[in-house]
């Protein structure tokens, strides 16, 4: 399964993966983050265990192809981020999955526990850490793209709105007793 979403007529600034169809519903907010920030991403379903000479050409063939950034969400055993980062020299940001019985820790520990030289910059669990992956894609993009880089600020912008927003109403509310 190949999608590039949104902007397909652009070439893809970053590669989403997964381990399987079963990660798609947690990597669409990855994929809703860049959305957002308008980056042209591909979506792939890869295995470290199943189809590894694939998973090992997609990460080695990835800057060659103009991918800047690669987003990689796996559950259990979770080996896929740290596969593609053995075969890339391109940033990789891993997803834990809550996929198995043990609730996402195993796939947390087997995604963030890479040797020295083979980095992985780990995410929260779920759904949580796949928006975060998204974000923290746009902001390695946007510290070469000022475009990307003003959107992140209004977005951090708009959060820090929020808060206060929820602040003045409880504020109100507390007054109101």
């Amino acid at each position: 399964m190949e999608s590039v979403k949104r902007n397909a007529s652009r070439r893809p600034r970053v590669g989403i993966l997964m381990g399987s169809d079963s990660d798609l519903e947690v990597m669409q907010e990855a994929e809703k983050r860049l959305d957002y920030f308008d980056i042209p991403y591909e979506t792939r379903i890869l295995s470290a265990h199943r189809s590894p000479l694939q998973t090992q050409e997609y990460a080695a063939s990835a800057s060659r192809r103009g991918l800047e950034v690669i987003i990689v969400g796996a559950g259990a055993a979770a080996h896929l981020a740290g596969v593609v980062a053995a075969h890339t020299t391109l940033p990789v940001i891993g997803v834990p999955i809550d996929s198995s019985s043990l609730k996402g820790l195993d796939a947390l520990l087997s995604t963030v526990q890479m040797p020295a030289g083979v980095p992985v910059a780990t995410m929260a669990i779920g759904k949580a850490g796949a928006a975060n992956a998204g974000i923290f894609a746009a902001a390695i993009l946007g510290g070469r793209d000022q475009r990307i880089a003003a959107k992140l600020a209004r977005l951090k912008g708009e959060m820090a709105a929020s808060v206060q927003e929820k602040d003045r109403k409880l504020k109100r509310k507390e007054r109101s007793r």
